[in-house]
C-alpha cells in the first residue's frame, strides 16, 4: 500500500485507539474527452478520478462539501501524489476507491486505488487536505462536524455499507 509509506497506518492516536481506515468505491468509465493522442487517459485526468471517489466518500459518510460549506470550512489539497502502473483506455470501466486514514491532526489523509474491469490496479495515489476557513485561514483544530464524524468513527458508529473498514 502506498499509504504505509506516507500515512503510517500503524501510527496510534493520542489515546492509543486508532480506528481502521474507511473506504468507499465508485465506478466510472474513461470518457472520450479524457483520452490523449496515445489513446490512453491523459495523466492529468486521474486527479478528477480521485475527486469522484472523494466526493462520493464524503457524501457516504456525511462529511461532504455541502457539510463543509455549511460550516464555513473548506479542505484544499496540500499534497497530491500519483503513481501510474497501467493505462486506462476510452470506454474502459474502472473502480476508484478512496480510503481515509485516521489522523489526530486537523487534516484528511486519503489514499486512492483505481482498478480496471479485470481488477488490476492501474493507478495509485494519495492526497493530504487541510481544513481552512472560507477566507483561507488554516484551522489547527478539527471543525465540530469533523470532530463528531471522528467520534462516530472511533466508536464504530458509522453506517455499514460500502465501507471496507
Amino acid at each position: 500500500m502506498i499509504a504505509a509509506r506516507y500515512f503510517n497506518p500503524a501510527r496510534r492516536s493520542a489515546d492509543g485507539a486508532t480506528p481502521p481506515p474507511l473506504s468507499h468505491t465508485v465506478t466510472r468509465a474513461a470518457r472520450f474527452n479524457e483520452i490523449d493522442p496515445l489513446n490512453v487517459v491523459w495523466h492529468g485526468h486521474y486527479a478528477s478520478y480521485f475527486e469522484d471517489a472523494r466526493v462520493a466518500f464524503g457524501s457516504r459518510f456525511g462529511i461532504g462539501y455541502e457539510m463543509m460549506y455549511a460550516c464555513d470550512v473548506v479542505t484544499p489539497i496540500k499534497k497530491m501524489h500519483i503513481e501510474y502502473d497501467a493505462p486506462l483506455r476510452f470506454g474502459e470501466e474502472c473502480a476508484v476507491t478512496a480510503t481515509l486514514f485516521w489522523n489526530d491532526a486537523a487534516r484528511l489523509d486519503f489514499e486512492y486505488a483505481i482498478r480496471n474491469a479485470r481488477g488490476t490496479v492501474t493507478t495509485r495515489g494519495y492526497t493530504v487536505q487541510l481544513f481552512t476557513s472560507l477566507a483561507g485561514e488554516l484551522l489547527f483544530a478539527k471543525p465540530d462536524f469533523y470532530e463528531d464524524f471522528c467520534f462516530r468513527w472511533r466508536q464504530n458508529l458509522l453506517e455499514k455499507g460500502n465501507n471496507h473498514a
